[in-house]
This record gives structure tokens, sequence and C-alpha cells, in this order.
């Protein structure tokens, strides 16, 4: 029945009262239109698909559930409001139903094979009066639809659509959905649709506004002007070479950075390893003032960490489409090559722009695979792709290079042997285990650290696992209780993680000695830190040379030719993450008590990694030779890619922290805030889960009832499995 209450696009969120059907799709349109201008769509189809996409959201089924009553048990069914928004179709031009079918029918599923079966082409195949059921009660609520297109003063001559009409358009629809199943294309307009929706329903009353500046070019003048420094052999390297692609391999402290922002002529996507190491790029980036919408990118957040005092509507713009520059993993770009939910729109965010991919190699041999396949993705996306890294083996090398189409089109750089000379900073001295006496080894570390001590040094100290760092921390303090000392790992809060990386930029590198900081490998990538001394475990060759960068990291004319001392134990037994017979042959390569050339390099690691092995995940993607495997307006779960890539995460808080999070004024960013992400390998072989309460709330996270002053000291501990994430 009719009733005189506003007709609800949203419920009531973040503290917001509810948002009615004609605001959100005012909004929606308005963002749809201002994507498509910027993208070159005709704006006309764009706003007319927003106008269309959540008509059905009139529906009574709807409106009773959005106004939180129930529903009556003879009106139970799957409802899809964007099915029941199809009935209007016939308002609408007929050489215009196939792209605003295109943008309205799979705005939230896939039209096939969706995890609930709730697809339209899932609907039809399942039979059942489901057509009838999306019109029910049409000739009630279809008015007060029509009311909403009326406002919106569209340039389309509004009527009555009949019953058989509407039957006859989603009929229609079905149709199309099976024709696009044989389409070898991905549907743009869908993702213009999905992007616009997006940002709309994160922006609510403010999407006017945050439209301004989206899709801007940043200004990269910070970058081109720091050049013709001695310094940073990089800044003397011009990049004005017209080929579209890069590969730079240059040393830590080269100019890496700056260089690759020089070779960019468009809006930006950054990408790291490591959600750890974004913090400071994303800081590295604001401070460059490149202006336009900057933004981090989470693989589980939406808001950079520890941030206070900032428009809210910042955080809530962090995974949407248009900004200038974006800093994130590549697992956030994963969806282009695997065809995850909203892939279209990630695609329209990136097609054409400058992608730079950092340290490349750094990754698993699952994880690399995606990362090359993503490569692929990008390269048909006519987007310009710069990588940089201090140690690529030549096998990957080659075949980055092959899939960037190869000399013609890549423009290589690299730092001649005499420039290389000039980054020799490091000898290496092997530390031996004696098996019989294991106490030896602890004497012999405790030993450096005294003399280093002694010489006021910054000592950083490397572990291979959380544990392994929260136990080497607890020792050393109880060793040299009076030096300035400092945990770093994965697992502390998202609010933690933001302070203790500025703590540690600020106290530990950025005053003088002595202090030592015990480290997992978040420290390996971008966090601009320069240490006096280190004493690491043995690890792949490539990785200990990322962790040699932040030992002597500072180059100024007093420090060039100066050596400092890296300590590298020999390998335990078990060598956890690590492959040990990468690890034998990474720590088989390194000198003792002797200069490691950087010239040198390249040759050592082409000993450890003869060889280029990917994972086989060619069944997982959604492309072949640049055509779609599956056809258009499908996608995949994310599930999918956890399962592909083995990099399932879950959530943990501490038992401090459960009456915060439960409560329902706590906002969403602040949940997030308290979570702490472990793999879900972590958390499924430690020995006391079954005794952990697992929230049914926000991101489920198990709880877990570690004392706050024993978190505070050395974060979240957890019996450690045979991976590290």
């Amino acid at each position: 029945m009719k009733t005189n209450r506003p007709i609800l696009a949203k419920s009531a969120q973040r503290g917001s009262s509810p948002l009615t059907l004609l605001d959100h799709t005012r909004q929606v349109k308005a963002a749809a239109e201002a994507i498509a201008a910027h993208l070159g769509y005709e704006v006309r189809l764009a706003g007319l698909g927003a106008a269309l996409h959540d008509l059905g959201k009139a529906h009574p089924h709807f409106q009773t559930k959005i106004y939180g009553e129930e529903v009556p048990l003879q009106e139970q069914f799957p409802h899809r409001h964007e099915l029941s928004s199809l009935g209007f179709l016939p308002l609408f031009d007929r050489a215009d139903w196939p792209t605003l079918v295109d943008m309205v029918v799979a705005h939230h599923k896939s039209i096939r094979h969706d995890a609930r079966e709730r697809g339209i082409l899932d609907l039809q195949r399942l039979g059942g009066p489901w057509i009838a059921n999306h019109l029910l009660d049409w000739e009630t609520w279809s008015g007060e639809a029509l009311a909403v297109l009326n406002e919106l003063q569209l340039s389309v001559a509004l009527r009555e659509v009949p019953r058989t009409e509407a039957e006859a358009a989603l009929r229609y629809a079905v149709e199309h959905c099976r024709a696009q199943l044989r389409s070898a294309e991905w549907s743009a307009w869908r993702g213009v649709l999905m992007a616009a929706d997006h940002f709309a329903s994160a922006l609510q009353h403010n999407t006017d506004k945050q439209l301004q500046g989206l899709f801007d070019k940043p200004n990269l003048g910070y970058f081109q002007q720091r050049t013709d420094n001695k310094l940073f052999p990089l800044s003397q390297t011009s990049a004005d070479d017209q080929r579209p692609h890069t590969l730079v391999v240059a040393p830590t402290g080269a100019g890496k950075t700056d260089y690759l922002f020089r070779r960019c002529r468009g809006r930006v996507f950054y990408t790291l390893p490591f959600q750890a190491s974004i913090n400071a790029m994303f800081e590295r980036v604001r401070a460059a003032e490149t202006g336009g919408h900057v933004r981090l990118r989470h693989a589980m957040s939406k808001l950079v960490e520890g941030r206070t005092g900032r428009d809210v509507a910042e955080k809530l713009l962090q995974d949407k489409v248009g900004a200038s520059v974006k800093v994130l993993t590549p697992h956030q770009l994963a969806a282009v090559a695997f065809g995850l939910p909203g892939y279209e729109a990630v695609l329209l965010d990136v097609r054409g722009c400058d992608v730079i991919l950092d340290e490349i190699h750094t990754y698993s041999d699952k994880a690399q695979a995606m990362v090359l396949a993503i490569v692929d993705v990008l390269v048909q996306a006519g987007c310009r792709l710069h990588v940089g890294t201090a140690t690529m083996p030549t096998a990957l090398y080659h075949e980055v290079r092959r899939r960037l189409g190869g000399p013609a089109a890549v423009y290589e750089v690299r730092p001649p042997d005499e420039v290389l000379d000039s980054f020799d900073r490091h000898e290496v001295f092997k530390i031996p285990r004696n098996t019989e006496h294991p106490e030896a080894l602890t004497a012999t570390v405790d030993t450096l650290l005294r003399q280093a001590f002694a010489a006021h040094e910054k000592v950083l100290i490397i572990c291979n696992t959380v544990l392994g760092a929260q136990a080497e921390f607890e020792r050393l303090q109880r060793e040299f209780p009076a030096v300035k000392a400092m945990l770093l790992h994965s697992r502390f809060r998202r609010l933690d993680r933001a302070e203790l990386e500025k703590k540690l930029t600020a106290e530990f590198d950025g005053q003088p000695g002595p202090c030592f900081v015990v480290s997992t490998q978040v420290v390996e990538v971008s966090l601009d830190i320069s240490f006096d001394r280190m004493i690491t475990e043995a690890a792949p060759l490539d990785a200990l040379v990322q962790r040699f960068g932040r030992v002597n990291r500072r180059r100024s004319p007093e420090t060039i030719g100066k050596l400092k001392p890296i300590h590298v134990i020999e390998p335990a037994p078990k060598t956890l993450p690590y492959t040990r017979e990468v690890v034998l042959r990474s720590y088989a390569q390194l000198p003792d008590a002797a200069l490691l050339p950087e010239r040198d390099l390249q040759h050592r690691l082409d000993i450890v990694y003869p060889d280029l092995t990917l994972a086989d995940i060619d069944t997982h993607l959604i492309w072949d030779q640049g055509e779609l495997i599956e056809g258009a307006l499908t996608h995949r779960s994310r599930s999918m890619l956890v399962e592909a890539l083995e990099i399932e995460t879950a959530a943990c808080i501490l038992a401090a922290d459960r009456a915060e999070y439960l409560n329902e004024k706590t906002s969403w960013e602040r949940r997030i805030e308290l979570e702490i992400p472990i793999s879900w390998r972590t958390i499924q072989y430690n020995k006391n889960r079954q005794h952990y309460e697992r929230l049914d709330f926000g991101a489920a996270p198990f709880v877990v009832p570690q004392p706050l002053a024993d978190y505070q000291r050395l974060g979240l501990q957890l019996l450690e499995p045979d991976s590290f994430l």
C-alpha cells in the first residue's frame, strides 16, 4: 500500500540521517556525469543510467526492510532492487537500452554465479515467479518512482509504464545478459555506474564538493626540479625518453623514487609490496604538494592510520576513483586481472595512467605471478608502467621487459659500474652458529651490541618472524635496560602502527644513539631510516639487500666511501618463512669480514635465482590474449583471490578494546583502527584459537585476552605458524 513516508535509498549510517531515494539518485547522477565527462563517455547516457539504477528501491519489499520492519511471510523472496529498476526501461529510447542494462543490472552482483544465486541469470535458471515478484504491486509503487524521475528533470517523456511493458523489459534484460556472456570485451558502462554509486554512497551530501578536482593530473614539479645532484645519480639521468615504460635498477639512495615520478606524465598509481611501507610513501607524496586528490589505499582499511583532525570525506575517498596520486599495494589492483567485484571501475580509474611498481621482486612466487598478470592487463589498458628496484634477478628482469613490449617500448636505466662503486657502503660479517653451544651465538651478538652502544651507535636488529622479534626484544631489554629500545612488526593495532613509524623516524633515526630497534621484514621497503649497524637473521639475498639499505643510507660527501658493519647470522635449521635452499644459497654469496661490492650484486643474485619460477595462476585470470574469458557483467568473488594467492587475512582485537568495538556509537573508522591484521594461517594454527571469542560484527575479529600492558610492550602475541604476513 502507498504510504506518506519518504522513499528511502539508505538507512541512517555514520551518524547521518536516512537518505531519500531522490537525494541519493541526484548524487549518483552528478557523480556519473562528472566521471563520464572526465573519461570521454557520453554524459547524457551516464545521467540516464544513474537516474534509473535505484528506482527499484521504491518496491515495498525494499522499503519494508529499510524501515526495519518484518517482511510478511508471503512476500519473502529474493529481491534485487536493480531488477525492479529495469521495469522502467520503456521510458527510454530503445537504442539506449543495451547501455542502460549494462549500467543497472549488475552494479551490485554478477549476472550469473553470484554467491547467493541472485544474479539475473541465476534467478532465470532457478525458475519461479521472479519477474512477478520484482514487479509486485507495480501499479502502486511505480508512481512513486516516477515522481523521483520527474524531480530529476530528465529529457525523457514520463508516463505510466503498464505491467506488460515492464515484464517485457525484464525479459529483454535476460536476453541481453545472455548475449553479454559471449562478449570478449568488458563493460565500461558498468564501471561508470559502479564508480559513481560508490563515490556518492560514501560522500552523500558532500558529493558535489568532492567532485571538484577529480581526475586532475598532479603537479609533479617538486620531483621534476630535484635534478643534477651528484649525490643522487638518477637526478642527473634524463627522464625525457619517449618510450612509454621504464625499468630502473639502482641502489637504495640513488634517487629512484624521484626519478620514477619524473617519468610520469599523468595521474599516478604508486604501488609498494607491503602495507607497512605505504604510509610513509603517502606522507612523502603529500609533502610534495602535488595538488588534486592524494589518497592511500590499504587492503583492509579505508583510512590512514592515526590521522586526526581531517575532513571525514577525505577518509571516505581513499578507495574511490579519480585520485591524482594513489598509493597502494598491487593487491588493490588485482581486481583487474582476476575479475573481482568492481574491476571495471578500477580499470576505468587506472586506464591510461602512470603506474609505478616499486620493488617488484619482493613477492612470493604466487604474488609475483599476480603482479606480472596485472602488468599484462595494465599494458592492454594503455598505462605507462615504471618499474623500480634495487635488486632484480636477470630472469625476472627479462620477463618484465618482455611483457612491457621489449626494448622498443621500455626505457632501461641502470647506473654504470663506476657509479655503483660509490654506493659501496657495507662491510659484511658472518656470525656462525655453534650447534654444541647455542649460547655462543647470544654471547657474540651481545658483545657486538656492547661495543656499538659504547660508540653511541644506532643498531637495527632484524628477525624473520614476529615471534622471534618479540623474544629477542624481551631478551635485549633485560640485557641492556638503559639503552633506548623499540620493537616494530606487523601485529600492532593500525592506530599504533602509524605512531610507531613516526617514533622510529623522529626519536631513533632522527636522534643520535645509542639505541636499538628490533624489527621484522616491515622495515625492508620505503621507510627512510638510516642506522649505523645491523644484525640480521639470514634471508634471501634480495631481502637482505633491502635490509642493508637501512644502514648507512644517507649519502653525503662525508659518508661516501665509508663502510658500516652488517652482521648476518648463519641460517638456522628452520628458515621460516623463507625456503631454506634459497636462504643457504644467499648466505653462501655473502662475503665475510669484507666489502659487499654494489657492482657484484647482480651476479650474486643470478646465482641465487638462476631461473624464474612462477606459480600457475592462469586458471584464476579472466583474460586470454586481452579478451574476456567469461564475458561481460560477471565477476568472481574476492575469496577466489585469497585462495589463489594464499593471502587470506583475519583480524584480532584486544579484549580491552572489545566494548568499544561493539559499541554502536563507535564509527567504522575507529573499529578499523582497533583491528590487528594477521594471516589466517596464524590464527588457524594457534593452539589457543578455540578459546578466543570471535565477534559476529565488523570484520569478525578474534578477541585476544592479552593484557594491555603486555601488548603495549610487545604487540599481539600468538603462536607462530609456518608463514609470515
